[in-house]
């Protein structure tokens, strides 16, 4: 083999040869657990007799005997039906608060920019269990520094930890921490426009409303389809705000969220083949309401170029 082709076989291979170490820990570290979970999700534990002795439990297949038990399980039911419930209050809120402090840090009148960009994204960098703390400490009546305040101005002093204002307080931790990541994808969306076209408009006699509503808002539409797609993924993967919320208050039970039913069944109750037909089951759903999401959202993007 001449040295040139060696050379021509060398740069041909150099790209398989950086992807090569990403490939291999996507193998292990995500297509192997995933597998393994789609292979714990058929089987189950077969005990013969009284359950003693070396050959009493053995490992058999299920078929989908788990799927069936999951999807005819009541608490997976309603633990689904109490996710929707917070992610209707979550994501139009969230989403409309990104877009709003997006065009207002937008606006060519707004001063300490920086500042009030910063102050708005840094609650995203705490991390969710830390935030949750801070929340619950702040909802307890008898340590809250609220609760000391509306009682000394004689005010109604509602329970957050209990009943319906659960999800308001369960909304409110992830509105006050996933704001600043989405106005953040928004901004940077509105900083891509480029100036004529806010030239064009004010020559044209556009005030500053009809320019973000109708040539802003537009035009950032694919990053609010971006900020949607991710909202949904993580309302449906909910588990730290609950979980930690869980020892302040007897309304959150172990199975309050499908994620911490799936947590409860593999480490609390040990049947981790049940934990793996849920865990499965979670993540269809998630990419079967991510991808009808995302193909409408592109079908009508289609059909608005068109006109």
């Amino acid at each position: 083999m001449t040295s040139a082709r060696r050379k021509s076989y060398g740069v041909k291979g150099a790209p398989y040869a950086f992807l090569f170490p990403a490939t291999i820990l996507f193998a292990l570290f995500f297509a192997l657990p995933i597998g393994y979970a789609v292979w714990l999700s058929f089987r189950k534990v077969h005990v013969s007799g009284l359950g003693l002795g070396s050959g009493a439990r053995k490992e058999v297949w299920a078929g989908l005997e788990n799927y069936t038990d999951a999807l005819t399980d009541s608490e997976l039911l309603h633990g689904t039906l109490r996710v929707l419930g917070y992610g209707l209050i979550v994501i139009p809120v969230m989403l409309g608060l990104a877009l709003l402090f997006a065009l207002m840090l937008d606006s060519d009148k707004v001063r300490l920019a920086p500042f009030t960009r910063l102050a708005i994204f840094l609650p995203y960098a705490i991390p969710g269990v830390v935030a949750a703390l801070l929340w619950g400490f702040l909802y307890l009546p008898d340590v809250s520094p609220f609760y000391y305040v509306l009682e000394k101005l004689h005010m109604p002093q509602p329970n957050l930890l209990d009943g319906g204002p659960l999800y308001v307080a369960l909304s409110n931790i992830a509105v006050w921490g996933g704001t600043g990541f989405n106005m953040i994808v928004i901004y940077t969306s509105l900083q891509a426009i480029p100036a004529e076209v806010y030239e064009a408009a004010k020559l044209d006699g556009a005030t500053p409303l009809q320019i973000a509503l109708k040539i802003k808002i537009p035009m950032v539409a694919p990053s609010l389809v971006l900020t949607f797609f991710f909202s949904i993924i993580a309302t449906l993967q909910v588990f730290n705000e609950p979980t930690t919320l869980k020892p302040l208050t007897n309304s959150v039970s172990t199975t309050w969220s499908p994620l911490m039913k799936v947590y409860r069944d593999a480490f609390g109750t040990g049947d981790i083949y049940q934990a793996a037909a849920e865990a499965v089951i979670i993540a269809l759903a998630t990419l079967v309401m991510s991808f009808g999401f995302l193909r409408a959202a592109n079908r009508r993007q289609k059909q608005e170029a068109a006109r």
